[in-house]
């Protein structure tokens, strides 16, 4: 795996981590037991299947769980360096295309 792409998991990981602060730590914490009890999806593995990940948040949030998107998008672009700009039409997966690339 190229360096690159390391540097990419884990600021994906860490801006999941700080945009689901939003929700204090307990609510964190909440997401995560979900993720692992009904989608058998670590922490670790969000940047393989960032899908699983925002249908749990769906699942759980509604159409709030949005808001907690951009948090965690808005994270990793400045982990990376790269300035946020909302675009229309742009979802999770389009963001986090757009940060690989």
């Amino acid at each position: 795996m190229s360096q690159k792409r390391n540097a990419f998991k884990k600021a994906l990981i860490e801006a999941v981590d700080e945009g689901l602060l939003m929700l204090g730590e307990s609510g964190r914490e909440v997401v995560f037991f979900r993720l692992q009890h009904y989608y058998a999806l670590k922490k670790e593995d969000i940047p393989s299947n960032p899908e699983i990940f925002i249908q749990c948040l769906r699942e759980i949030f509604g159409s709030g769980a949005e808001v907690i998107e951009k948090a965690v998008i808005k994270s990793l672009y400045k982990k990376l360096g790269i300035e946020y700009k909302e675009k229309k039409g742009f979802g999770f997966s389009d963001y986090l295309n757009d940060a690989k690339a």
